[in-house]
């Protein structure tokens, strides 16, 4: 049986204006349609090299969804029969993921693109934090502590926010005041846990980063780095499962020997507000922050802004 999946949170939720939306089934597999252009044939070609590219490192290939090929199924919107990529449904064993989609590089255009599209994409980029920041968040859910309560903000409304406010967004990602109470600040009492240690999100991120400070194979345009966790083990006392996966490759280029310094500088700069989420002492209300952190911190301080 396939359905809609409940948990995404940017791109097409919903198939609406011709436009299937993905489709996830009970054995773990995210179906996602391909798109009738050439982006559809390049994630696939994407996918195909990288699966089986032996010079990426399994400890990097982890990082990534696992490729499963491809599959005709019937679209979403009962169009009839369309390929679909077969990918890890990256929240399929969880029961209520705190999900956030960070769109990387302050470009998100690609230089072989149509004047026209990087036109668009150039306009979206202004207006949202993408050339100011290096990233910006495109959409994003996150659970209270009732099981009933889901903060699921418009994407818009996320997309279009300052550079202060993506800092508050990261931080009530890892809070447990309920996100969209105006009267209380987020405490960031999951940042430890969540974020830090020897296998939280900004471990996994600084992984990536050493990975990307070499690598010249691709360059990721226009992708975006995910991080889930589970919420109800964390207020359980349990390990958070804290987990980063990069999605969306229909725009990835040839690297040609050269370091893709659009998204080494976007990742730098993910990497260093969620660094400081865990280390500044105002940035948090409790101490906790500042465990298990000294070693992510050090690496973390090496992002500069010669990678933008």
């Amino acid at each position: 049986m396939l359905k809609v999946p409940d948990h995404q949170v940017a791109g097409h939720r919903q198939a609406r204006d011709g436009k299937p939306s993905p489709l996830i089934d009970d054995a773990g597999r995210f179906y996602k349609p391909l798109q009738d252009d050439d982006r559809g044939s390049k994630e696939v070609a994407f996918y195909s090299s990288f699966s089986s590219n032996t010079r990426v490192p399994d400890h990097v290939r982890r990082l990534f969804p696992v490729f499963h090929g491809t599959q005709l199924i019937e679209a979403s919107d009962g169009s009839g029969l369309r390929p679909h990529l077969v990918l890890e449904d990256v929240v399929s064993s969880r029961s209520h993921p705190s999900v956030m989609d960070i769109k990387i590089g302050s470009r998100t255009w690609y230089p072989e693109a149509s004047e026209d599209y990087i036109q668009r994409c150039f306009k979206k980029d202004r207006e949202t934090s993408s050339l100011s920041l290096g990233f910006r968040i495109s959409g994003l859910q996150i659970y209270g502590n009732e099981e009933s309560r889901l903060w699921k903000p418009e994407n818009k409304l996320v997309q279009n926010l300052s550079a202060a406010d993506v800092k508050v967004v990261l931080k009530k990602f890892v809070s447990s005041n309920f996100p969209d109470d105006p009267n209380s600040d987020p405490d960031c009492s999951f940042a430890a846990s969540v974020y830090g240690g020897s296998t939280g999100i900004l471990a996994q991120l600084l992984e990536l980063k050493a990975w990307f400070e070499d690598q010249t194979m691709y360059h990721l345009n226009s992708c975006s780095v995910l991080m889930v966790y589970e919420k109800e083990k964390v207020l359980k006392g349990e390990r958070s499962d804290a987990e980063v996966k990069l999605i969306d490759f229909a725009h990835v280029t040839e690297g040609k020997g050269i370091i893709d310094h659009n998204f080494l500088g976007g990742l730098c700069s993910v990497i260093k507000f969620i660094s400081e989420i865990l280390t500044s002492p105002d940035e948090c209300t409790t101490k906790v922050c500042l465990q298990d952190s000294d070693k992510n911190t050090n690496d973390s301080e090496n992002c500069t802004t010669e990678g933008m």
